[in-house]
């Protein structure tokens, strides 16, 4: 049985993280928190899981980059390595592998199979 967490963060798309982060606190009133470590902009939202900003162009951790408006979901899991092999068994591609994020986790992105 897979004992995935749930949504555990999730990445918005953006071409502008400036324009991004103060539409998302005007509307929003979202917490904007850089964290010096990675050089990555989050933000906190009330009620639901946080989350943070990925360029829309390809880089290392994200080598498909991300069309406008297209989030990354991350989910949690204890269990990464078999996870992916069933994303793989059941027509999935992984397309960054698992990878470290220092003092944090793991993380590795794929596509579903549709």
């Amino acid at each position: 049985m897979v004992e995935t967490l749930g949504l555990t963060h999730l990445a918005l798309t953006v071409s502008d993280l400036e324009k991004s982060f103060k539409f998302y606190h005007d509307v929003f009133d979202w917490e904007l928190i850089h964290d010096d470590n990675f050089d990555y902009w989050m933000f906190s939202a009330e009620g639901g899981p946080g989350g943070g900003w990925v360029n829309s162009e390809p880089s290392a951790e994200n080598p498909m980059g991300n069309p406008i408006g297209s989030p990354l979901v991350y989910l949690g899991t204890d269990d990464i390595e078999g996870d992916l092999e069933r994303v793989v068994a059941h027509g999935g591609t992984v397309v960054a592998p698992k990878m470290e994020i220092p003092m944090t986790g793991w993380f590795a992105i794929f596509t579903d199979a549709a």
